[in-house]
């Protein structure tokens, strides 16, 4: 996530901190190079221009310049100016609940609606809607078979268009059967086109008019940088929205939309779209998302994330094996499966504080390696997982042959577990604490 602007801020904050001593002279040249790593992420001009000075007017004052630490204050200071340019706080999303309530998702042809429609779907049943997908793009073709798909695949209902009908009378009729069906929340997923036109508004108005949404989130590609704040600004004047929803944050996004969307429109992210799978969304938190900017790690949404999954007995169950030494390589394999669901390694690994600085390459976390263990493991038998002492040189030999692997990848498997398996007895013997439990 922002990795190209990320690394470029860490190294210019690595020759601040560096300096014993700051003086407004490479206080100007540090905010300089700062300000061209932003314009360079595609940060709208005038945003950049405002952060700096924004920035230079506290990172000046004689508190800093006489600190016995003036690099650790002025990043302090970065940090506070980046939290308040996205917003400063997180914005509730809260719906009034009416029968049924309605969320319109609008934007660009591309910019991942559909996609976003589901997972929107996904979070709102987490928080007990009872939630109905409505295909409302009669001009992409499959655009409603995709969301019908989407929808199968999380168990939530989708109403497609009927041939000849519009928009607007699918959602209508959407509305009408909602409450006998049980579906108390809309998601509408709108047409896009690949530029803003009149046929797109007018369609967008009549259906805002008509069914008088509780929400209309725009959402928006972030790796198309600064481009994004003028369809932003172009949908609010318009239309009006109430809010934004990052998508593609995963990928090779610069940073400039979600630096810039919020100082342009005043209105603010809801949401960040951090992966392809469905449950890859997340409420947009301005500190944190900050905090991941400048390579500060994110520790709060990590063990928010690791709280989702976490199944109180089952912890249980495995610090009594631990402590009876009994981890099978079968506890191993589902724990690394529990950790899949959290999201790609290298994310998560860079959610710790300070995991930037320690030099590590993104070869150690090859998500390639997660693959490989697991068909090693998946081609022993329940005994063999259960008791790995029992694995011989010819089960060794089939073991590999089975999962694709060489000998030596099963032997390297197995002495890895037997290190962690020794390292969890003796942390377990130290306290309930030090396990985590």
């Amino acid at each position: 996530m922002f990795d190209q602007l990320t690394n470029k801020l860490d190294q210019i904050f690595r020759n601040l901190t560096n300096r014993g001593k700051l003086t407004p002279a490479n206080i100007h040249e540090t905010l300089r190079e700062i300000r061209r790593v932003l314009l360079e992420a595609d940060v709208n001009y005038k945003v950049a221009k405002d952060f700096i000075s924004q920035v230079e007017a506290e990172a000046l004052g004689e508190e800093v310049i006489s600190s016995i630490t003036p690099g650790q204050k002025v990043i302090k200071i970065v940090h506070s100016k980046l939290v308040e340019l996205l917003g400063g706080s997180a914005v509730s999303f809260d719906i009034p609940r009416r029968e049924p309530s309605k969320i319109m998702l609008v934007g660009l042809q591309g910019s991942g609606k559909t996609t976003l429609a589901g997972k929107l779907a996904l979070y709102l049943k987490g928080k007990n809607w009872s939630p109905v997908l409505v295909a409302a793009d009669i001009y992409r073709p499959a655009a409603g078979e995709q969301l019908n798909i989407l929808g199968k695949s999380i168990s939530i209902p989708t109403v497609v268009f009927e041939p000849g009908e519009k928009p607007l009378e699918t959602c209508l009729r959407v509305a009408r059967e909602a409450p006998r069906r049980g579906w108390d929340i809309l998601i509408m997923d709108t047409a896009g086109r690949l530029q803003i036109d009149t046929v797109m508004m007018a369609e967008l108005k009549q259906l805002k008019n008509k069914l008088t949404p509780e929400k209309i989130i725009l959402v928006v590609d972030s790796m198309t940088g600064q481009e994004a704040v003028a369809v932003a600004s172009e949908f609010e004047k318009e239309l009006g929205v109430d809010g934004f929803a990052l998508t593609k944050l995963d990928g090779d996004a610069r940073g400039g939309a979600a630096l810039s969307l919020r100082a342009i429109t005043m209105k603010p992210i809801l949401f960040a779209g951090v992966g392809e799978k469905l449950s890859q969304l997340e409420p947009f938190y301005p500190d944190r998302m900050a905090s991941r900017i400048l390579g500060m790690g994110d520790i709060v949404s990590l063990v928010e994330k690791a709280e989702q999954l976490y199944d109180e007995e089952k912890a249980r169950e495995l610090e009594k094996k631990i402590r009876k030494d009994e981890l099978s390589l079968q506890d191993f394999y589902n724990q690394l499966q529990q950790l899949k669901k959290m999201g790609p390694l290298q994310n998560l690994m860079e959610m710790i504080p300070g995991f930037r600085k320690m030099n590590i390459n993104e070869g150690s976390f090859d998500e390639r390696e997660f693959s490989k263990i697991e068909a090693i493991i998946s081609s022993m038998t329940p005994a063999e997982r259960k008791n790995p002492d029992i694995l011989d040189g010819s089960r060794r030999k089939r073991i590999a042959s089975g999962s694709g692997t060489q000998i030596q990848d099963v032997n390297k498997l197995l002495k890895q577990f037997k290190m962690t398996k020794k390292m969890m007895s003796k942390m377990s013997k130290l306290g309930p604490k030090m396990m985590g439990f």
